[in-house]
């Protein structure tokens, strides 16, 4: 950070008095001559040029205050700009010690003046500078010289200056599209996590139409066959066919309930979930299994974290059914944006090309996709499964 910084509004105006205060000096010690009748600026002939260096140094003291309002109060900062360079040119007109003090127009252009009339802020300054300096019967060809040079300055400046706004504008522009894409995007998150939702409850009904309702319709066959049996034989044999259905559908009921919220991650973090759910399912399925973490874990958005241990658990419960294999690998692991979840086993293999009549291979697809993830599964008969998930890395706030 500069050593100007913050202190712009006194060094502009102190470089100015230093400037104003030399020149003065020097004028008084090299002597000023009485103004030449072409003097052109025939109000002021007559004034003392002491009285000029008092009304430049009380206009100066506006400097200060304007500086940090120049973008608010542009038509009084280039108004009080123009009336310093004409008493500028004045003293130097009276005596050319003041060329010194009029050159504090480069700095003030830079510094006060829009960015589109810097240019001729300079332009100007440097013909007070130069044709006070030269002989009184040259001025006017010298002007029309360096008119004819400063026209086109003060036109590219403003051309550059012009295209340096609209630079700025498309930034800007830029800048605020950016912006909407990054809202858009949260938006988009959100919606595919309502249609996460909306599939979930989705293949929650249809496991509980194909199970639940069907075992339920079965149970009110069998209740009613038993009110009409005539025989205590046949209507035990009902009965007992009724409770083996309500048992049954007790299970399907516990576990659709326990498939909607998953207990082990309102207790654990998912890394310790899931390696619960491994060791659970190792010793059960009575298949080598070796779980990996790489990465640094860190605390994932609910939702993440549910799909996750999901996929894991239908994962491995596909390969205890199909797969019969003796060995099955699990790594969980974690990068700056996806968090990546692969189960590979050496089990029988399938052709996933294949369509099949069970739900687990599309729920878990639906369950990744929902957060916006994805979801890859490669397998050849004989040759083992692999399941590949990678979601974002969603960042957690404090939900369980």
């Amino acid at each position: 950070m500069s050593w100007l910084d913050g202190r712009e509004r006194w060094v502009y105006p102190a470089l100015a008095y230093a400037l104003l205060a030399i020149s003065a000096t020097s004028a008084a010690l090299l002597g000023v001559p009485a103004a030449p009748p072409e003097w052109p600026f025939p109000p002021w002939q007559s004034v003392p040029w002491p009285v000029l260096v008092l009304l430049a140094a009380v206009w100066l003291a506006a400097v200060p205050w304007l500086y940090p309002r120049r973008d608010r109060r542009r038509a009084f900062v280039i108004s009080h700009y123009l009336v310093l360079l004409a008493l500028a040119a004045a003293l130097s007109f009276r005596s050319t010690a003041f060329v010194v003090f009029a050159s504090i127009g480069y700095p003030l252009a830079i510094a006060m003046l829009p960015a589109r009339l810097i240019m001729a802020g300079v332009t100007l300054t440097a013909l007070v500078n130069v044709t006070t300096q030269s002989a009184p019967g040259a001025r006017a060809t010298l002007l029309a010289v360096i008119a004819g040079v400063a026209l086109p300055l003060v036109l590219a400046g403003w051309y550059v200056s012009a295209e340096h706004d609209k630079r700025r504008r498309l930034v800007t522009r830029l800048r605020a599209a950016m912006d909407e894409n990054a809202d858009l995007n949260a938006r988009l998150l959100d919606q595919a996590r309502r249609a996460g939702v909306l599939d979930e409850r989705h293949r929650v009904a249809g496991e509980i139409h194909d199970t639940l309702a069907q075992d339920l319709v079965a149970l009110i066959g069998q209740l009613d066959a038993a009110s009409r049996a005539g025989r205590d034989d046949v209507r035990g044999r009902h009965l007992d066919r009724a409770s083996e259905l309500a048992r049954r559908g007790l299970t399907e009921t516990r576990r659709s309930v326990s498939a909607l919220r998953p207990e082990p991650l309102e207790e654990a973090r998912l890394p310790d979930a899931i390696g619960h759910l491994a060791r659970s399912w190792a010793d059960t399925a009575g298949v080598e299994l070796r779980y990996e973490v790489t990465g640094q874990p860190v605390p994932l958005s609910a939702d993440v974290e549910k799909v996750l241990f999901r996929v894991t658990q239908e994962a491995l419960a596909n390969v205890a059914k199909h797969a019969g294999a003796t060995r099955t690998a699990l790594t969980l692991s974690y990068t700056d944006e996806l968090v990546l979840l692969d189960i590979r086993d050496d089990g029988a293999g399938f052709a996933p090309q294949e369509r099949t009549d069970g739900f687990g291979l599309d729920g878990m697809r639906q369950r990744v996709r929902g957060v916006g993830g994805t979801l890859e599964i490669e397998s050849e008969p004989g040759r083992g499964t692999t399941v590949a998930a990678a979601v974002p890395a969603l960042p957690g706030h404090g939900e369980r």
